[in-house]
């Protein structure tokens, strides 16, 4: 069985199609490229650490396949990093950026789509991110 890092791996909840998030984590990691990486980033962003700079686009992502609240982690230079509350249970899809540092995801603020994607750019990584995505979907 493949082992998972990220953090909330065995979360077990499920979308409408019965994908959980070790499978979305599978099909992002075809997905993700330096053009839907944060563009601060963008420069560190290898296929060796496909999840730098991805965290609120594929959070807002994935928030569109199971509902739930897109959390934040207050980080020290004033950003947060974004992750996933479905039913309760916390997941992380791009926690493994981080190397070996533990994040702290207790009592994290609720983080809107509506703030987030006053940027642009981000929107449209966002909107790069999902048809990438949902072309995976829909491959057989």
């Amino acid at each position: 069985m493949k082992e998972y890092h990220f953090y909330g791996s065995a979360a077990a909840v499920t979308d409408e199609r019965g994908l959980t998030p070790r499978d979305y984590y599978d099909l992002l990691l075809s997905c993700w490229c330096a053009d839907t990486c944060a563009p601060r980033m963008r420069e560190n962003w290898s296929p060796e650490n496909p999840t730098l700079g991805q965290c609120s686009v594929t959070a807002f992502l994935v928030q569109d396949f199971f509902g739930g609240q897109v959390r934040g982690v207050p980080l020290p230079d004033g950003n947060f990093h974004c992750f996933n509350v479905v039913s309760g249970q916390t997941f992380d899809l791009t926690s493994e950026q981080f190397g070996d540092k533990k994040l702290d995801y207790e009592n994290c603020p609720e983080q809107l789509r509506s703030v987030h994607f006053m940027k642009e750019e981000k929107r449209l990584r966002c909107e790069l991110l999902r048809e990438k995505l949902l072309s995976r979907l829909n491959t057989p």
